[in-house]
Parts: C-alpha cells; sequence; structure tokens
C-alpha cells in the first residue's frame, strides 16, 4: 500500500476510535456543552497517533497501517 494512502487510513482510524470514546459525553446534551468533549476527542486521536508510532506498537498494527520499510 502507498504510503500516500496509508497516512489517511491511519488518521481517519485514529479519529474514529477517539471520537468512539467521546460519544458518550457528545451524546448527553448537544450544543456548546459538546466543546469539551470534542477536546477529548482530538486529544484521543492525538494520543493514539503518538501511540501507533511506537515501534512496539506499530508491530502489533495490521500490516496495511504500518508505515513502509517498518516489520
Amino acid at each position: 500500500m502507498k504510503d500516500s494512502l496509508r497516512r489517511p487510513l491511519r488518521t481517519a482510524v485514529q479519529a474514529a476510535f477517539a471520537l468512539l470514546a467521546a460519544l458518550p459525553l457528545l451524546a448527553d446534551d448537544p450544543g456548546v456543552a459538546d466543546v469539551p468533549a470534542l477536546a477529548a476527542a482530538v486529544a484521543g486521536a492525538a494520543v493514539l497517533s503518538r501511540l501507533m508510532s511506537v515501534p512496539a506498537v506499530e508491530r502489533l498494527l495490521p500490516s496495511w497501517l504500518r508505515r513502509e520499510g517498518r516489520p
């Protein structure tokens, strides 16, 4: 898989997991109260992004999510 496709795919997976984690906060009361929940989703995506770049975690990922040149 090309790196130009892999990067957006990894970002989409990270964002999806972060939004799923924040979903209970978003479902309670829509509106301005969602700002902290959306901030939590962005922070969750950032944490997942950082974790997915660790070599030990990257070895656990499926081959289609791994970076080029890594086992």
